[in-house]
């Protein structure tokens, strides 16, 4: 009972002491959930909180429907347009000076739709890339059982870059087999798009919203194995009509002939490629304060004083999280 009534009075201490930090100056972030999640599960929900108080930033995890549902079955196109529509202006007021985002896994696909193709929106500063299939995926991700993945299966089994699937399956929209080119890019319709692939159809305009970022930091799970090569992280993946080998990101095409922007970005040290430990999404507390947070930083803690005082605040969180059984080193989000 003591015990609990001591948590309580920590609780309500650290949440007036953050109320008073100063944010008029900070840049906000989202955070865009991967496939079968939604921004109110325990992980999700969670994590946006944790970065929240760590940055002393303010995020948004943004819903693009009907959460785990859509993100299966409404295609990326419809998903990007989703978040467009929700990060303008008129929507979100306090992203008009502009916002970081945090991509959980296929949420970096949408992200990097939003960042190449929403127009009017306000401007993307940093982009933080959790698992993120870039460059597409050998494999559609395990779903799992019920009757959800029933659906997504029988989906699967079909052409998978027939008009049918495109516009029923999302997954199918980043879907790349290598021995398949051709097909890929002729039907697949979202991912040969984003990454300019199409000879006769390359966006400039994609290429000079990707090159405005000030920051991409591409993070790979060393152990991940629901994307099909794990490098695609990286924006690396197989040779075309080859498994083998997987070519790191400098030696594929995209890179090599800069379709989207991604060599000028590296070539000016804007670019970070981080291998973590840990599966699909498997980021600890620990990592996620010493990789992630630093690009959410609010900029409007410069005062000594002040950001002594807001370490101590974080530390006192820390210990609140060990006291409720949080640990730095357990992952929030795996699958």
């Amino acid at each position: 009972m003591m015990i609990g009534r001591q948590l309580s009075i920590i609780v309500l201490a650290f949440v007036f002491f953050i109320s008073l930090i100063p944010s008029s100056s900070s840049i906000p972030f989202i955070v865009l959930h991967g496939i079968a999640d939604k921004c109110s599960s325990k992980g999700v929900s969670q994590f946006t909180q944790l970065l929240n108080n760590w940055s002393g930033s303010k995020g948004h995890c943004i819903e693009v429907g009907n959460g785990a549902w859509d993100s299966w079955f409404m295609t990326l196109q419809e998903q990007t347009e989703t978040v467009c529509k929700k990060v303008q202006v008129k929507s979100m007021k306090e992203l008009k000076d502009g916002y970081n985002i945090v991509g959980l896994s296929q949420g970096n696909l949408i992200g990097r739709g939003v960042l190449e193709s929403c127009d009017g929106g306000p401007p993307i500063k940093n982009f933080i890339s959790l698992a993120g299939p870039h460059a597409g995926t050998a494999s559609v991700p395990l779903c799992g059982s019920g009757i959800m993945c029933i659906i997504a299966d029988n989906l699967i089994k079909l052409e998978i870059y027939s008009d049918y699937v495109q516009t029923k399956l999302a997954p199918s929209g980043y879907l790349k087999i290598p021995t398949d080119i051709p097909a890929y890019l002729k039907g697949c319709r979202f991912l040969p798009k984003l990454n300019n692939e199409l000879p006769n159809q390359r966006n400039s305009t994609y290429k000079e919203r990707f090159t405005s970022l000030q920051n991409l930091v591409l993070i790979m799970f060393q152990n991940d194995t629901v994307l099909i090569p794990k490098e695609t992280s990286w924006f690396g993946y197989y040779p075309s009509g080859a498994f083998d080998p997987i070519l790191p990101p400098q030696e594929t095409k995209l890179y090599i002939e800069d379709w989207i922007g991604l060599r000028i970005l590296d070539e000016a040290g804007k670019v970070r490629y981080l291998g973590l430990p840990g599966k699909h999404l498997g980021i600890s507390q620990r990592d996620m304060k010493k990789y992630v947070v630093p690009y959410l930083e609010d900029k409007a803690l410069t005062n000594t004083k002040l950001v002594e005082s807001y370490k101590w605040a974080s530390s006192i969180w820390t210990a609140v999280g060990e006291l409720i059984g949080l640990s730095e080193d357990r992952p929030l989000l795996h699958k």
